[in-house]
């Protein structure tokens, strides 16, 4: 099963194998890190985060370490994975208050009141959007724009899923191959690019009041 509904048991198995080579598990720490410095060169406060897709939760787990929210919300599609992290209690303190959901991105978006209307500082999005398809994308981006206002965001395009096979020896047969060129004309519509993976909404910034500055480097 793939998309929406997320994976069995069996697909974490096989794709989480080898957890210290993957990005963004077993560099979580560097990830976080580079977040942090760069936000803080731009004097970004960080007070609420959401992970939309949370997977085994190694990268949220370390985001939340690292900035402390206040308030932070994460949902993943997939059962096992959702049950594993519950039950490590990811929490880093307990002012923090923290919801997990079993549901995926599409019903998160369609899903409104006070829980999903939210407005996040950051938002998470890492290897999820080249399991979706493009019809479920669509539908999904103008709330994501609308609820998170920075965006760390990665996807593997065609040429990254070549390299996985010629260089990990691994091949996602899950993933929907595309183009970079067709991942940016989604994006833009909804984001602007002001850094190695990080995205700014355009429904809360423009350039005249964004906190990032240094407009030769967005675009």
């Amino acid at each position: 099963m793939q998309g929406r509904a997320g994976f069995t048991k069996e697909y974490w198995d096989k794709n989480y194998a080898d957890l210290e080579s993957m990005d963004g598990v077993g560099n979580a720490f560097e990830h976080a890190q580079y977040i942090k410095y760069l936000f803080g060169i731009e004097y970004i406060d960080i007070s609420s985060v959401i992970d939309l897709g949370f997977g085994m939760g190694h990268l949220f787990e370390e985001i939340l370490k690292t900035f402390i929210p206040y308030r932070a919300f994460g949902i993943e599609p997939s059962l096992f994975p959702f049950e594993q992290v519950s039950q490590r209690d990811i929490r880093p303190v307990e002012s923090t208050k923290l919801t997990l959901e079993n549901t995926d991105l599409v019903s998160w978006s369609q899903n409104s009141g006070k829980k999903y209307d939210r407005r996040y500082d950051l938002g998470i999005c890492t290897s999820v959007f080249q399991y979706l398809s493009e019809e479920e994308i669509d539908q999904i981006l103008p709330a994501m724009a609308l609820r998170v206002k920075f965006l760390y965001f990665s996807v593997p395009t065609n040429k990254e899923l070549d390299r996985q096979i010629q260089d990990l020896d691994f091949c996602d047969e899950y993933a929907i191959r595309r183009s970079r060129n067709w991942y940016q004309k989604k994006l833009r519509k909804y984001f602007t690019f002001v850094s190695m993976r990080v995205l700014e909404s355009k429904s809360h910034f423009v350039e005249e009041d964004s906190h990032f500055t240094d407009l030769l480097f967005r675009y």
